[in-house]
């Protein structure tokens, strides 16, 4: 282990040398000056752990190199002594940023224990440093990898509006990387220090939801056997993350509505309110105004939570991202598993850019780690170790796999059999909903309706 480097300004040549004797003792490498002009060259020239410096001195007292080492914005602790201590001499001290302050004369011990608290100070702080700036690598744009220009728009947007309060609303498909986003908007705010909290409002049964979201009395009912925060109270001063908002209980729209414009809340069996400070951000994979239309979703609710909205593009808009992400799946599960797969065998490569998607991110994601685990063996990644959907998606096979005959050659055929294929796959990728399918084809809904009668599909 390194030596901690110690500088000793100090004047006197028996306080200097007893000084030197005792850290050299404890383990440490010391250094001497007489003033704090001569102390100051040290500094430029070498590297220190640590300060011991007198108030009192010729040429350059202590107090004003303490005052130069924080102009030159060294971040060193140190430590004043003086054997004309007085509390007013203590405090300008440590107002011109002195780690401590200690009265001559002390014992060795006192300036040991001294030491020791300034040096497990130092460490907590390093520590601190580092957790904050690994929070900030993790949850950073550069962690959602893209360089799509239209995630780059929305990035900028997000560092537009972290710092404020606004309501955002992030509408996407499935797998696209909602949360993602919503956790950077959290992590470039000034509420990065406060918790974010995250809710699939899908998930849980409506009767449970309410005292989820907003907290429960004892006695409320049956199982409250005990007084409990809701997620808004847990969220206080930070972000909640409300994803399928689309889902919620028309009942409990009307209490998030009225939860974000008081600004407080109540708990289940509670008349009490309670001031809550918290973001609100949302998430859908469904087109709200529609829910809207349809009488299944409050429109004050909705007008309310789309002052700010996103549109995370799918996976499938933004092609020119599956290069970056294939590689970054790749390095993360070798890293993750132990593997040393690097390589994606030319046809494998092409199946992946080919195919379409449905489950965007999320469904890459598992792909290449199943990839990578068939594939410890050769150490490439070849077509057979990407699952079925993917390999028998590609066009140029839904052709190939008919019979080669004179009336398969038929471009008419040919089209109409691809078509049908693609509407099927859009159905499935759109569980039915005719309305994403049609937008997947990119088509009117009223072109699919008349393309679903006419080649008899359901």
């Amino acid at each position: 282990m390194n030596k901690k480097r110690i500088l000793v300004v100090e004047d006197e040549e028996n306080m200097c040398h007893m000084l030197t004797q005792i850290l050299q003792k404890e383990g440490y490498e010391v250094n001497t000056a007489p003033n704090g002009q001569i102390a100051l060259k040290f500094l430029e020239e070498s590297l220190f752990d640590l300060i011991l410096c007198d108030v009192r001195m010729p040429v350059m007292d202590g107090l004003e190199f303490l005052r130069q080492v924080k102009e030159k914005k060294l971040d060193l602790p140190i430590i004043m002594m003086s054997a004309y201590s007085t509390v007013d001499l203590a405090v300008e001290a440590m107002k011109s940023g002195a780690a401590d302050y200690i009265s001559k004369p002390f014992k060795p011990d006192e300036i040991l224990l001294k030491l020791s608290r300034i040096e497990e100070q130092e460490k907590l702080k390093k520590e601190n440093i580092q957790l904050k700036k690994e929070i900030q690598e993790k949850h950073q744009f550069a962690n959602i990898i893209s360089q799509n220009i239209r995630m780059k728009e929305i990035f900028s947007i997000v560092e537009k509006i972290a710092g404020y309060k606004t309501t955002v609303l992030i509408e996407g498909e499935s797998g696209t990387g909602k949360e993602l986003l919503a956790r950077a908007l959290h992590y470039c705010s000034p509420r990065a220090a406060k918790p974010f909290i995250a809710i699939n409002c899908g998930a849980i049964p409506e009767h449970l939801l309410e005292s989820e979201l907003f907290g429960h009395q004892k006695g409320a009912f049956t199982d409250a056997i005990r007084t409990k925060k809701g997620l808004f109270e847990e969220a206080n001063q930070g972000t909640l993350f409300l994803d399928e908002i689309g889902e919620l209980p028309f009942p409990l729209q009307v209490k998030l509505l009225r939860a974000l414009q008081e600004e407080e809340i109540r708990r289940v069996g509670d008349n009490q309110a309670i001031k809550v400070d918290v973001r609100i951000v949302a998430a859908t994979v469904h087109d709200l105004s529609e829910k809207v239309q349809e009488g299944k979703f409050r429109p004050d609710l909705y007008y309310r939570l789309k002052v700010l909205t996103f549109k995370v593009p799918p996976l499938r808009e933004r092609r020119d991202d599956l290069p970056l992400l294939i590689n970054h799946f790749l390095q993360k599960f070798n890293r993750k598993l132990g593997t040393k797969v690097t390589k994606i065998s030319p046809s494998a490569y092409q199946l992946l850019l080919n195919y379409s998607w449905p489950g965007n991110i999320r469904e890459l994601e598992n792909v290449i780690e199943r990839a990578v685990i068939l594939s410890t063996d050769t150490l490439i990644i070849t077509e057979n170790a990407l699952p079925p959907e993917i390999i028998n998606f590609s066009y140029p096979k839904l052709l190939s796999n008919r019979n080669d005959s004179n009336s398969e050659l038929s471009l008419k055929k040919a089209s109409r059999h691809l078509e049908v294929e693609l509407i099927k796959k859009a159905l499935q990728v759109a569980n039915g909903n005719h309305t994403q399918a049609a937008k997947l084809l990119e088509i009117s809904h009223r072109a699919l309706l008349y393309k679903l009668k006419r080649y008899k599909l359901k």
